[in-house]
């Protein structure tokens, strides 16, 4: 850059002189950044639709999935028997509590002590070896900061050195310190292996514990999340949108799952449930009954079930109730033959669809609705949907983690050559861009992601606070269960269907064009293109639709432009997809997939070194390996190494004075 043109951005460089007063400071600044951009680029996970399954989740960021056992076995096999290479593997992810079962059983712990400490440096030094110092302090506990560099820096090889480090050791034991600094040892290995961790959408809803996994991404050290359709219904529903508040009651009730809503989040649910025993106390509410699996067998006898069925029910009259009222403040929605009620026949018990057809209804009481007015809400559920909203928003941890995903989420992120989004973009049957009312306009592509993103976080403002919100709060539902929403994109949300009547040709949901054609590698480029990601390194990434690898299906597709990582971590897909979820690894060789096997429990963990066995399906080498110069963050550190430049330039020629 000329003078002159150093002259044009003066002020700019007098702030960043402020930082850097000196050329000796400028200069060391910019050694450090070139370094930076040419190490490899740091180990990004892809991860989605982990559905509340909490312990799962949290085991796959302990192992890293299947990384940190990796690492092990590289450094110590021929060296320590397998198993115990498990052991260490075990103490890396639940340190505390394999300290604890140790304590108990091995007579002479100090021992047990110096030989776990020298392995768990040895992998804490592999784990770091392609970071900058700078970063890996930064990674450290403060409170061993110092001596956790001193050890991974000293490689023991010289014999004093070793002497060194044994005497640290011998320290660290001596001092009561040892079990603390195995801790902060295992949370530090854990922390490195992960550079970056992506939520590719749908953390609620069918596992039993969103708001651990919540809990735990508050404090993740580097976290985005992409937002999915239910992680938008709990949204919607912790915005004030009714008729999403119901839609998630009616799931937890439909999956047996009240310790989310309740333990979780302190949701009072003891209106609901008062309400639907007396209004439903002879009904025996069949197509209602809880899906309650294996492991919650045990957790509800005959009649907290029957509880349960019956708040189901009342729920979800409510809740077809509540999307009417959406529905009719909303003709452009377009969902009008999602109102259902009024064409029940209640004296026949019948029903008949909008395309004609007559079904015979699997339930035929409904106390609450009255046939000259079935959507209007009774006294009595007017009273249980404004207690349960009022408890939704008072709720404390529920607003918290709500927060949290507006903070850290989007609709979609493009990153280092990566489009990642929940579902779908949108096409006509020529595979071109379709066109989504949002508003007053009708948005296609980017532009379609762009505006719902705003209108979103529009939402989540005060009333009265924009002119847009009461319309931005009725599109988070629409965003659940609309046609053209980016989250849904199907024919309907056959709900109703499901559970009044039989025939399962009146269940169908055609999937919208994207679906369709996204196995095309053209389509797939156009749209990156439309993102503005070209190349052969681009992709895009996607959960949603969960792959059945068990009848063959493969989650790259479209010529390896398009990455699909649904693979059924929640138990309720298991069955149909034959495995337990897919983690996607990106780092500086390139992509590859590993499938995970179903994960049996933390105790069972820690008590029989147990892990989720992590089998690479997929691997995709880069065009060239990947250095931090080539990320979105190589670009920003570029741009700041051209500005350390100018002010170089500044100080040289006098235009700005050294401090």
């Amino acid at each position: 850059m000329t003078t002159s043109t150093i002259k044009n951005d003066i002020k700019y460089l007098r702030l960043l002189a402020d930082k850097f007063p000196t050329a000796a400071e400028v200069a060391t600044e910019i050694m450090n950044l070139q370094a930076i951009l040419s190490l490899p680029k740091g180990t990004e996970h892809f991860l989605a639709d982990v559905h509340g399954e909490y312990e799962a989740f949290i085991h796959v960021l302990k192992n890293a999935s299947g990384s940190i056992r990796k690492k092990v076995n590289e450094l110590f096999e021929g060296q320590i028997r397998e198993q115990e290479r498990s052991e260490l593997c075990t103490l890396i992810y639940y340190p505390r509590e394999c300290i604890d079962l140790v304590k108990k059983s091995e007579r002479c712990i100090d021992d047990w002590y110096m030989v776990t400490l020298n392995q768990m440096v040895k992998v804490c030094r592999k784990v770091s070896e392609k970071y900058t110092r700078s970063k890996v302090r930064k990674a450290l506990p403060p409170k061993y900061s110092y001596i956790i560099q001193e050890l991974l820096h000293e490689e023991g090889l010289n014999v004093n050195k070793s002497a060194y480090i044994q005497s640290i050791f011998s320290s660290i034991i001596e001092t009561g310190q040892a079990e603390d600094f195995i801790i902060a040892l295992s949370e530090t290995i854990q922390r490195l292996v992960i550079d970056h961790l992506h939520i590719v959408g749908d953390i609620y809803d069918r596992g039993p514990g969103a708001h651990v996994i919540m809990e735990r991404l508050l404090t993740y050290h580097h976290v985005d999340i992409q937002w999915g359709n239910h992680d938008m219904l709990w949204m919607g529903a912790a915005c004030g949108n009714k008729a999403c508040m119901a839609n998630v009651v009616r799931i937890s009730l439909r999956y047996a799952n009240l310790d989310t809503l309740e333990n979780g989040y302190g949701i009072n649910l003891l209106p609901l449930a008062r309400f639907a025993s007396e209004v439903y106390a002879n009904d025996p509410c069949m197509p209602f009954k809880p899906k309650i699996g294996k492991d919650g067998s045990e957790m509800y006898d005959e009649k907290s079930a029957y509880l349960i069925a019956q708040m189901h029910k009342a729920i979800s009259i409510i809740q077809f109730k509540l999307e009417h009222e959406i529905i009719k403040r909303n003709p452009n929605y377009e969902m009008s033959e999602r109102d259902l009620l009024h064409r029940c026949d209640l004296e026949k018990g019948t029903i008949t669809l909008y395309d004609g057809s007559v079904h015979e209804l699997l339930d035929k009481s409904f106390p609450t609705v009255d046939p000259k007015n079935p959507y209007t809400l009774t006294a009595e559920e007017k009273n249980v949907v404004e207690r349960l909203m009022q408890s939704f928003l008072r709720s404390e941890k529920l607003q918290t983690h709500i927060s949290f995903m507006y903070r850290m989420g989007s609709m979609y992120l493009c990153c280092n050559h990566n489009l990642l989004l929940h579902a779908s973009v949108p096409l006509n049957e020529d595979r071109t861009l379709k066109k989504v009312r949002v508003g007053n306009k009708k948005y296609a592509g980017k532009a379609l992601y762009d505006r719902v993103d705003e209108y979103v976080r529009i939402a989540r403002m005060k009333p009265g606070e924009h002119a847009e919100h009461e319309e931005a709060l009725d599109f988070m539902w629409y965003l659940w269960c609309g046609p053209d929403s980016p989250l849904f994109d199907k024919s309907a949300m056959t709900t109703f269907e499901r559970y009044f009547i039989e025939d399962k040709t009146t269940h169908q949901e055609d999937k919208g064009f994207y679906y369709i054609y996204r196995t095309e590698e053209q389509v797939c480029v156009d749209i990156l293109k439309e993102f503005g990601l070209e190349g052969p390194d681009a992709h895009i990434i996607n959960g949603h639709v969960p792959v059945k690898a068990i009848k063959g299906e493969q989650p790259v597709r479209a010529g390896g432009k398009l990455m699909l990582i649904d693979g059924g971590f929640s138990r309720a897909y298991q069955s149909s997809t034959g495995i337990a979820g897919y983690t996607l690894i990106f780092n500086s060789q390139g992509l590859h997939i590993v499938k995970h096997n179903p994960f049996n429990s933390t105790q069972n963990a820690i008590l029989k070194n147990e892990d989720i066995e992590s089998v690479s399906v997929v691997r995709e080498s880069s065009s060239h390996r990947m250095l931090v110069r080539d990320t979105d963050n190589g670009k920003i550190l570029s741009a700041q190494v051209d500005d350390l430049k100018d002010l170089l330039t500044a100080y040289k020629f006098g235009l700005i004075k050294e401090k």
